[in-house]
């Protein structure tokens, strides 16, 4: 898997990561940081696995804004639509979510979507409501109407080298839930930690900073 590297997230810089279809492990889960962790990358973050095996892991985070970058205006960089046009788009696509997926790659898009929409050949599918596509005819269908139903857009992933997120895991830095349509697709992104914690059963103000104790 082309993720790897010493620290949480990062990873070799090519093409675009390499995604086995693993079975088993955590793909299709959500992953959710410890305060104990200490990497500011991914504090409060709450990590949608796209792929997880014994190559190593790749994720999206889905609950960090990508600032003020707006997907309308990305539309028009990119030169699917053009200036002034953002009033023709559809309802999904003018509130499209930008999101800061990760530390690697952060000049490429990656769209986590529902899998009514496939493209043969470009789309992951991670399991039987989530796919993920990365290349920017996804972004002309959404801006014309016949993309996917849900979507977001984030900008980089995070990756894990073979072994790395499972070290992560036993050292209390990550904990790990089933993942729903809302805590992936959901506009409310500032609650999703919370609510990724409450699903747990796990009350948000009762984490502690030190590890072994939750």
């Amino acid at each position: 898997m082309a993720p790897t590297g010493k620290r949480t997230g990062e990873g070799t810089r090519s093409s675009g990561p390499a995604l086995p279809n693993s079975a088993g492990y955590l793909d299709g889960r959500l992953l959710i940081a410890m305060p104990v962790m200490g990497d500011s990358r991914f504090e409060r973050s709450v990590i949608y696995l796209c792929a997880h095996s014994a190559e190593g892991a790749m994720g999206i985070i889905v609950n960090h804004p990508a600032g003020s970058i707006d997907f309308p205006e990305l539309l028009q960089q990119l030169g699917i639509i053009r200036k002034g046009e953002h009033i023709k788009l559809p309802e999904n696509a003018e509130s499209m979510k930008v999101l800061r997926g990760g530390p690697v790659d952060t000049g490429r898009g990656f769209v986590l979507h529902s899998s009514d929409f496939y493209i043969e050949n470009a789309t992951l599918r991670i399991d039987d409501g989530v796919c993920l596509t990365a290349t920017v005819d996804i972004l002309r269908a959404i801006a014309h109407g016949s993309g996917p139903k849900h979507a977001i857009l984030a900008l980089g992933y995070a990756g894990w080298a073979p072994g790395q997120l499972e070290t992560e895991i036993q050292s209390n830095g990550w904990l790990h839930c089933d993942a729903d349509a809302d805590l992936i697709f959901g506009d409310d992104v500032d609650d999703k930690y919370n609510r990724a914690l409450q699903k747990i059963g796990i009350d948000p103000g009762m984490l502690s900073n030190e590890a072994g104790h939750a």
